[in-house]
């Protein structure tokens, strides 16, 4: 069997994986008619169909997520073959990816630990509409021996002597030349302290910001006039991911000044651009996002924080929660309500670009109009939350976001394709490091006689790991290069960090597995890090967000 994989590897990669692609099409072609018929039955009572039949739109989101995610490893897979680059690595990805991925389309995808969606759950789908695709799948892939593929899959990954990733990413020079960099700036600065950061609940230590704002990681994006780089976003994803890697809040702090900047960039009047870009990208203002309320929570549409015009100023007053970097931020990002007597509540909104005094050694938030709490949190600490409260915080009329009231909700929504895009590469990067803590342990870790790398549950796992952090890769960089060509790409956002939240969450949990009971002692780091990947499928829009946001793109608009 091994042999014949290794003979395939000199060939183009074989149609198998095209025709495999073509079954699922026509099943989710299927299933998405079998949807938008029922969604037109039921356009009177929309809101109660979508909430009786959540899980198969869900799942609908689901299913499309993981063919596309095929879709992509497989385009990676071709590509390298054309450049002759493929070797037997990834070519087991490939077929792992493809038999274990197709199986759960069948027999179950895990939602979440207790939901689970499968195509024969849909009314249209038929024992006939399966049958090609078991077929091609039981005739054309080693499903019997899926063991042995896994056990050879680690075994070069052992032997693999690589400070980069596992697999060849495809991604050209200039790319690794920069993730191999945040990899040396984590090997100097971040490795070694911080578990001790995560475990002391401390921010970040501002000269580690420093050295970040001298790399010019705040101003990855930023155009090259306003002091930023100029970079694209594919390059934001190659340095968060490998800033996650080192830790969450590291990779995380960029987050902040990546939704600033955008929402300058895209819709800030000249003078609010030259104030601000500059300042954000050489480090010297760290923004904090201040959009969730108690009460709201992903239902932006519905926040109450008022702001009310006097003369030449706002006045703004309300609570907001889960504001992550509040203390030490020196820049508030503040989405308002500028109008409430708009019956569509989300036109209503706007946001303001609001300075603040960062926290001192006796104050949190020293600023009199602005009051807040710490949020204790398991994980994602290097920053820490907040819920705060504004009383009459003054805004001069300037900070007002492009100048111009109400349309604080369609400015936001521009920039969520990023920062999902950006969390999905975080996300990632987590994985990735679960994966790095996995193999280490599981190579120097000897029970009854042998490392445990060598016992099939142990390596079975660290196989799904490598299988799925290459998937997750490939799926948050195609998301990535149609944000790079300017396309709408809302549904390749979602999907990159519905799959890639879900990977980090899986992959912290089998490393911890893994490591048996030390894994659950503070002192290990992969503790720390299944904390920290939980949050993954919550912020930047939970799980279920996403399932519907990618659902209802799909589906589209029905008309009346």
């Amino acid at each position: 069997m091994l042999d014949q994989i290794k003979n395939n590897i000199s060939n183009s990669i074989s149609s198998k994986y095209n025709e495999i692609l073509l079954d699922l099409e026509k099943i989710f072609e299927k299933i998405k008619k079998e949807l938008i018929s029922k969604k037109k039955e039921n356009l009177d009572n929309l809101k109660v169909w979508e909430i009786e039949n959540q899980h198969l739109i869900h799942g609908f989101a689901w299913i499309a997520t993981y063919i596309e995610s095929l879709r992509q490893i497989n385009k990676w897979a071709l590509k390298l073959a054309k450049n002759k680059n493929i070797s037997e690595f990834e070519h087991l990805i490939l077929d792992i990816a493809f038999i274990e991925y197709v199986s759960q389309i069948l027999n179950g995808i895990p939602m979440s630990q207790t939901e689970f969606i499968k195509v024969n759950d849909y009314e249209c789908i038929i024992p006939n509409d399966l049958y090609t695709l078991n077929k091609n799948l039981t005739e054309n892939f080693s499903i019997n021996e899926i063991a042995k593929l896994k056990e050879r899959l680690v075994k070069i990954a052992v032997k693999k002597e690589t400070t980069t990733t596992l697999e060849n990413t495809q991604l050209d020079l200039e790319f690794e030349q920069i993730r191999e960099q945040f990899q040396k700036f984590n090997a100097i600065n971040v490795n070694n302290d911080s578990n001790q950061w995560h475990l002391k609940d401390e921010l970040i230590p501002q000269n580690l910001i420093d050295e970040l704002s001298k790399l010019g990681v705040f101003g990855l994006t930023i155009p090259e006039k306003y002091g930023g780089l100029g970079l694209n976003k594919l390059a934001m994803c190659v340095v968060s991911e490998e800033l996650a890697r080192g830790y969450i809040g590291v990779g995380s702090l960029a987050t902040r000044t990546e939704i600033a900047s955008e929402l300058i960039i895209n819709d800030g009047t000249k003078a609010q651009k030259d104030l601000w870009l500059p300042k954000i990208a050489n480090g010297e203002t760290i923004p904090a996002a201040c959009f969730t309320e108690p009460d709201c929570g992903s239902d932006l549409g519905s926040i109450k924080t008022k702001a009310k015009k006097d003369a030449d100023n706002y006045f703004l007053s309300g609570n907001k929660t889960w504001i992550t970097h509040a203390s030490r931020a020196n820049l508030f990002i503040i989405l308002a309500r500028t109008n409430p007597d708009i019956s569509q509540k989300n036109k209503g909104l706007s946001i303001f670009l609001v300075p603040k005094t960062p926290e001192t050694k006796k104050e949190f938030f020293p600023d009199k109009n602005i009051s807040g709490t710490e949020i204790k949190v398991l994980g994602y600490r290097g920053m820490k939350e907040f819920e705060l409260r504004f009383e009459n915080l003054e805004v001069e009329c300037l900070g007002l976001l492009g100048e111009v009231e109400n349309n604080g909700f369609s400015q936001l929504m521009k920039t969520f394709e990023s920062a999902r895009i950006q969390t999905a590469a975080r996300s990632i990067g987590v994985a990735q490091n679960a994966l790095d803590l996995a193999l280490s342990y599981s190579l120097n870790r000897k029970q009854f006689g042998r490392s445990i790398i060598n016992f099939q549950r142990v390596y079975n796992k660290i196989a799904m790991m490598i299988v799925e952090i290459a998937m997750g890769r490939q799926l948050t960089y195609f998301a990535a290069k149609n944000k790079d060509l300017g396309h709408r790409c809302d549904l390749e956002a979602g999907m990159a960090k519905l799959l890639c939240a879900k990977i980090a969450w899986s992959s912290a949990d089998n490393s911890l597995q893994i490591h048996g009971g030390n894994g659950y002692a503070l002192e290990y780091e992969i503790s720390r890090i299944l904390c920290d990947a939980r949050v993954l499928n919550i912020f930047e829009g939970s799980a279920e967000i996403q399932a519907q946001v990618i659902a209802n793109r799909i589906m589209g608009k029905i008309p009346n």
